[in-house]
C-alpha cells in the first residue's frame, strides 16, 4: 500500500528541518566561541574549540558589572511574576464567576482581552510620558508594567480554566465558615496550578528576555540596566570581543534554559486544559 504524502506537509516539514537547524545553528556557535580565544576565532570563527577556555567566563564574572543587571533581571522577573501568580487569579476568578450574572464583569472580561490586540508601538510614547510624570522610570515601574501587560493574556487563559471548576466546592467552603479569601487561596487556587504553572512560564520567558520595555523605562542609568540592555551595549563597552560577548550570552542564557527544560511540560498541559474545559 503507497502512502500518498501532500506537497504542503512536505514544505511543512522543510520549513520546520529548516527552523530547527537555524536554531541548532546559533546555539553551536554560541556554545562553541564562548570558549574560545581570540586567537582561535580570528582562525576560524565557526570551527570547534580546541580546548575549553574558561577566562572568557572568569573575566565576565569577575571585571565587569554583569553581576549587577543579572540581579535586576531577577529582581524584576521574581517581582513580576509573584504580583502576576496573585492580582491576576484573584481578578480572573471575580470574572468568572460573575461575568454570567453581571453586565459589570462581563464587560471588564472583554475589556481587558481589547489589550490583547493594541500593538506595543502603540502606546510606547505615552506610557513613557505616564512613567516619567510618576517618577516611576525604575525597576518598580518596570514591574508595574509587566504586571499590567501580562494581565490580559493571564485573565483570558485563567477564567476560561476557572469556569471549568465546579462551584460546589467554594459553596460548601463557604458553609463551613470560610471567607471569599480563605475559598480562593484554600480550594481555588491548589486546584488552578497547572494553569499557573504555565503562566509562570511563559512570562518569565517573555520578562527575562525583553528589550522594549526596559530600553523605554530603564534609560536613565545603566546601573538600572537587565541583562537584554547589557547584552545590546556590550559592543560598546567592550570593543565587541567576541569571546567575551558570547561568554556573557551564554551565562545569561542558562538560568531560563534550566527553568524551561524543567517546566516546559506544564506549557502544553496547562494550555490544553485551559482551552478543553473553557
Amino acid at each position: 500500500m503507497r502512502v500518498r504524502i501532500r506537497p504542503g506537509k512536505i514544505l511543512i516539514y522543510l520549513f520546520v528541518a529548516l527552523g530547527s537547524l537555524i536554531v541548532l545553528f546559533s546555539m553551536y556557535l554560541t556554545v562553541a566561541t564562548a570558549f574560545k580565544t581570540p586567537a582561535e576565532i580570528s582562525e576560524n570563527f565557526f570551527a570547534l574549540p580546541k580546548s575549553f577556555y574558561l577566562e572568557n567566563f572568569r573575566y565576565i564574572l569577575s571585571r565587569s558589572s554583569f553581576l549587577t543587571y543579572v540581579k535586576n533581571s531577577v529582581i524584576v522577573t521574581v517581582a513580576s511574576i509573584a504580583l502576576i501568580v496573585v492580582v491576576t487569579p484573584m481578578v480572573s476568578y471575580a470574572i468568572a464567576r460573575k461575568m454570567r450574572v453581571s453586565k459589570f464583569y462581563n464587560g471588564l472580561y472583554y475589556y481587558l482581552l481589547m489589550a490583547i490586540f493594541v500593538p506595543f508601538q502603540v502606546i510606547m510614547v505615552p506610557l513613557t510620558l505616564v512613567l516619567n510624570k510618576l517618577n516611576l522610570m525604575n525597576l518598580p515601574g518596570l514591574i508595574l508594567c509587566y504586571l499590567s501587560f501580562a494581565l490580559a493574556q493571564s485573565v483570558f487563559l485563567y477564567v476560561g480554566y476557572l469556569r471549568s471548576i465546579p462551584g460546589e466546592l467554594e459553596e460548601s467552603a463557604l458553609l463551613d465558615g470560610c471567607t471569599v479569601l480563605q475559598t480562593f487561596f484554600r480550594i481555588v487556587y491548589p486546584l488552578i496550578m497547572p494553569m499557573t504553572s504555565t503562566i509562570i512560564i511563559l512570562n518569565a520567558l517573555w520578562i527575562w528576555n525583553d528589550f522594549m520595555l526596559p530600553l523605554l523605562v530603564l534609560n536613565k542609568s545603566s546601573r538600572m540596566w537587565t541583562m537584554p540592555l547589557f547584552m545590546f551595549n556590550f559592543k560598546n563597552q567592550y570593543s565587541f570581543e567576541a569571546n567575551l560577548a558570547f561568554a556573557a550570552f551564554l551565562l545569561a542564557l542558562l538560568p531560563i534554559l534550566v527553568l524551561y527544560v524543567f517546566m516546559q511540560k506544564y506549557i502544553v498541559s496547562g494550555l490544553t486544559a485551559g482551552a478543553v474545559k473553557g
